[in-house]
């Protein structure tokens, strides 16, 4: 029987703040001002909080690799936004060149265009996780019928193509609101955000790239990456395929050990 969701602290204070305010205004009126201000207060903390993709405040939030992980070495490269029919099986390619496993977020609409190429994933050894079904922009203003029905669907997609449920989810660009804590326990789902971002969506420069990931690389660091939506260099080559073999190349000399998410958790 699966364990009652239980909200944050962060959360907790946010309910009884609003309980708080409509009985305070019930019994004396005249405090409205004070109470819509406590409210916008408790409302721009928990705003702020959703823009944060690595914080734990509105619940857990797997942003380091956990120290059983650590004392083996061990680093994530995650892959995010795919499956890319152009970029991902290069990627793929390149993985296995380097011996490599990694973890790709992958878009539910996406794996049904892509089918084969999600299978592909998980027969190479790799694990295929969950990024939403439509990875919509407007994701952090969903309310939590639309939140749940959007992870469903690609949890559902996922697991029909590759035979395994995924374990993580993922949000667009990391931002979220305080619904998807509950969302993702009664979906059997754990939230994973990353150590180290590259912004590789928008800058196309390798070697800041490869910088933003491996500067005071370390034993537990999530490193993110995109094959879909990768910002292109000006020879037109998603800048992934320029960045991969370096940083292969670069853990392999800090003794490394690359894993996927579910390999260093379990």
């Amino acid at each position: 029987m699966p364990t009652p969701w239980k909200p944050t602290p962060a959360i907790k204070i946010t309910l009884a703040a609003h309980a708080a305010a409509v009985v305070g205004c019930l019994i004396a009126p005249t405090i409205w001002p004070w109470a819509l201000g406590a409210l916008v207060i408790n409302h721009a903390v928990i705003t702020t909080a959703g823009l944060l993709p690595r914080t734990t405040l509105l619940g857990p939030n797997l942003n380091r690799l956990p120290p059983d992980s650590v004392a083996r070495r061990e680093i994530a490269i995650t892959i995010d936004d795919g499956p890319d029919p152009e970029i991902t099986p290069r990627v793929l390619d390149l993985l296995d060149a380097g011996s490599t496993k990694a973890t790709f977020f992958c878009i539910g609409w996406r794996a049904r265009e892509n089918p084969a190429l999600c299978r592909e994933i998980v027969a190479r050894g790799h694990r295929v996780e969950n990024h939403g079904d439509s990875h919509s922009k407007a994701f952090a203003f969903f309310g939590p019928g639309r939140m749940k029905a959007d992870i469903a669907a690609a949890q559902a997609t996922f697991t029909e193509i590759t035979g395994q449920a995924p374990r993580y989810f993922r949000a667009t660009a990391g931002l979220r609101n305080p619904f998807l804590d509950a969302v993702l326990h009664g979906l059997g789902l754990k939230l994973a955000s990353w150590t180290r971002r590259p912004y590789d969506t928008r800058c196309a420069d390798p070697e800041t790239v490869l910088q933003r990931l491996t500067h005071n690389l370390g034993p537990g660091d999530i490193l993110l990456m995109h094959d879909g939506h990768a910002a292109r260099m000006t020879d037109g080559q998603p800048v992934i395929l320029a960045v991969l073999p370096r940083l292969l190349a670069t853990l392999r000399e800090h003794q490394l050990n690359p894993v996927t998410l579910p390999d260093a958790t379990q």
